[in-house]
């Protein structure tokens, strides 16, 4: 367990990186216009914000308190990101929920 959340921690410390390295070489402003104009760019944003939907449901389910909108609320700013994040905090709690 404590492997899986070390390899979870370290992917999402490189996903971190790698928008970090987007955002300094990349055109953001270009990339959101073509992001908004292109079908496909409007399908991956839809995607991108109904996988954000549907783990703030998980979390939800699994917060049940007001720590669930502490939670959730970041997401649509900080992305899979701040994911990582509570999923690496709460593995054990989902391992044990999910062997039931």
């Amino acid at each position: 367990m404590n492997l899986l959340r070390v390899a979870l921690a370290f992917l999402g410390v490189g996903f971190a990186a790698l928008i970090v390295w987007a955002m300094v070489k990349g055109n953001f402003s270009g990339a959101g216009q073509w992001l908004t104009s292109d079908p496909w760019g409007i399908v991956t944003l839809a995607d991108l914000y109904f996988g954000f939907l549907m783990f703030s449901v998980i979390i939800f389910l699994f917060e049940r308190s007001f720590k669930a909108v502490l939670w959730i609320a970041p997401i649509p700013f900080l992305g899979n990101v701040w994911v990582v994040v509570w999923f690496v905090l709460r593995l054990p709690r989902i391992a044990r929920a999910l062997r039931g």
